[in-house]
């Protein structure tokens, strides 16, 4: 009898455990459910949403409250239904002047596993955790004095650096507050959509172009992967000790003005689709 009772105790026991790691995983599991991005279907249309219009015959995408933010995409490339969101043009704190510290003081702030792009030229080298990307989304720097931005889309699991420098210009990419998808690119993956302070160009990433604007058909200019890769901090912080790393928790006023580009035609020769 009492063997019986102890063999009764065990399997008590033994369930117990079972239905606390059981409760335990669920639990994990509904966390990560939560923590998911918004699934596509459930995402605000911007066309339901009335963001789309017209001003003295010109086709307008909404960019803000201001009215001078609005961007003009008469005769762009995309379609209006299938665009999401329309949160306004400088909502997200894409980075203009970025600041950095020292490996030796980013490494209390990074796991091994923690994702990173890396860009390196000659002696200089930057590091952006994906991290930080997700909150900026682009962040505009210069490398060894050659303008560039890491950009990262968490939608489509976008990261990327790209150049800047277009001939004798340089353009300033900030986040114009949609995304966009299309059936047969990506997968149907949603895309964020960017747009360049000089010219107010939109520009998909997912096709690697500029859809509407005075640059709409010139492309991003990705920068050499012999100079930039994906890594991770474990990686990133033994094969570049002397890297500088993106401060986390940027933010900065928006600017009220920025230098505008009247004349684009030699990007739009040199750099446009062949």
């Amino acid at each position: 009898m009492k063997k019986f009772l102890l063999f009764i105790a065990i399997v008590f026991i033994i369930s117990c455990k079972n239905n606390q790691t059981t409760e335990k995983i669920e639990t994990e599991v509904k966390k990560e459910q939560k923590e998911e991005v918004t699934p596509k279907k459930q995402r605000p249309v911007a066309l339901e949403n009335n963001k789309f219009f017209e001003v003295n015959g010109k086709k307008m995408l909404y960019g803000g409250k201001d009215s001078i933010q609005h961007f003009d995409i008469t005769g762009y490339d995309l379609k209006d239904e299938q665009f999401h969101y329309g949160i306004g043009r400088e909502h997200f704190p894409a980075i203009l002047q970025p600041e950095f510290i020292t490996v030796q003081e980013a490494d209390s702030v990074w796991a091994d596993d923690t994702r990173f792009l890396v860009a390196y030229s000659g002696d200089d080298i930057k590091a952006y955790s994906v991290k930080d990307l997700t909150r900026h989304e682009v962040v505009n720097d210069v490398l060894n004095g050659k303008p560039i931005m890491a950009v990262y889309c968490i939608l489509a699991d976008l990261g990327a650096i790209y150049e800047r420098k277009y001939g004798d210009k340089e353009l300033t990419f900030a986040l114009s507050g949609y995304t966009y998808y299309d059936d047969e690119v990506w997968d149907g993956l949603d895309g964020f959509v960017l747009w360049d302070r000089e010219t107010e160009s939109l520009w998909w990433p997912l096709i690697d172009k500029a859809v509407s604007g005075p640059l709409k058909g010139v492309q991003f200019l990705e920068m050499d992967k012999a100079n930039w890769k994906d890594t991770t901090w474990g990686v990133l912080k033994k094969s570049y000790p002397n890297a500088k790393v993106l401060k986390s928790g940027q933010d900065f006023e928006r600017p009220k003005s920025w230098k505008r580009y009247n004349d684009v035609s030699e990007i739009v020769k040199n750099y446009s689709e062949k």
